[in-house]
């Protein structure tokens, strides 16, 4: 798509129901509803809050509980399920920061009208009745496994030309975004799926039909030791089986006689003790710490175990 020539800073926008006073386009600086916005906005820890909220609707599309997948750039992950990714962290993002659902658009902030858009593309994709109004637009580059969002007022005249798609819809100008979108927080890593470290083999492994739930967590401690394993992740392991947090619980004896130390979050002298050895567990967190730290994962006689 061809950069649109913009209109400059003090123009009056094409759209005759523009929000800004007057019609007039304005630099971030001079727009008072985004900088009562931003002023609101800055109370918050926005890129720890925009963390949860995008690793909370990945896990939500993957529904690894179910389906045993892990990661999102997986071919068993349809390009349209990606794409919704978006359409979830609307939600995640409302209830991390507790924004007040509003019409017209998605959330009120500092009693401005503020729509919530999500790419995991190049581009944004703007609704007629978002047209002038404040958008919060966050992009999720998922090669790169990082976010970034930004405050932007998305002006008519800053959006590509056209019909746009079939529902009216408009891509946000390059330049405009780049000039008089307002960086809410760096570029912000999103947190690895363990299992996507796993190799190809050992996800063959953790993951082979036949094999009960201990035998494959066996495997997943074995295969990641020294790496902090989420409830989800568990999930994902076991997924279509009944009460695999309590599989997991009954494999530490096993684990111990293999020479793994099983802690989990849950009781907090193993906390402590996770923490004695450099790992920050929550309360559904596991590590697994070899007991001999000079025996290789690699050198584990799996067959043997399992």
């Amino acid at each position: 798509m061809a950069r649109l020539k913009l209109q400059p800073l003090g123009d009056t926008c094409l759209n005759e129901e523009c929000r800004s006073t007057n019609r007039i386009l304005r630099a971030p600086d001079d727009d008072h509803e985004l900088q009562s916005v931003m002023n609101e906005l800055s109370r918050s820890d926005l890129a720890a809050g925009f963390t949860d909220a995008v690793e909370s609707s990945i896990a939500y599309v993957l529904d690894g509980s179910r389906t045993w997948r892990f990661d999102l750039l997986g071919s068993d992950v349809h390009p349209g399920e990606r794409a919704s990714v978006g359409a979830k962290l609307e939600y995640e993002a409302q209830r991390a920061f507790d924004w007040k659902k509003a019409k017209p658009l998605d959330v009120e902030i500092s009693g401005v009208p503020v729509d919530l858009k999500t790419t995991v593309g190049d581009n944004w994709a703007i609704p007629t009745e978002a047209h002038c109004h404040l958008c919060i637009c966050t992009k999720i580059e998922l090669k790169r496994n990082r976010h970034r969002s930004w405050l932007i007022r998305t002006h008519t005249s800053w959006l590509y030309r056209g019909k746009g798609n079939k529902d009216g819809k408009r891509g946000i100008a390059v330049d405009a975004r780049h000039q008089w979108g307002f960086p809410l927080y760096d570029w912000t890593n999103i947190p690895i799926n363990p299992l996507t470290h796993l190799t190809e083999e050992q996800a063959a492994m953790v993951f082979e039909k036949g094999k009960g739930q201990e035998v494959r967590l066996l495997r997943l401690f074995h295969y990641l030791p020294k790496t902090v394993i989420s409830r989800n992740v568990i999930l994902t392991v076991c997924a279509g089986n009944q009460d695999p947090m309590r599989r997991a619980r009954a494999i530490r004896e096993k684990a111990e006689k293999e020479g793994l130390l099983v802690l989990c979050g849950t009781w907090l002298d193993e906390r402590a003790e996770a923490l004695r050895h450099g790992f920050v567990l929550g309360s559904e967190d596991w590590v697994a710490l070899p007991l001999n730290p000079t025996l290789q994962p690699e050198s584990a006689d799996l067959d043997r175990l399992f």
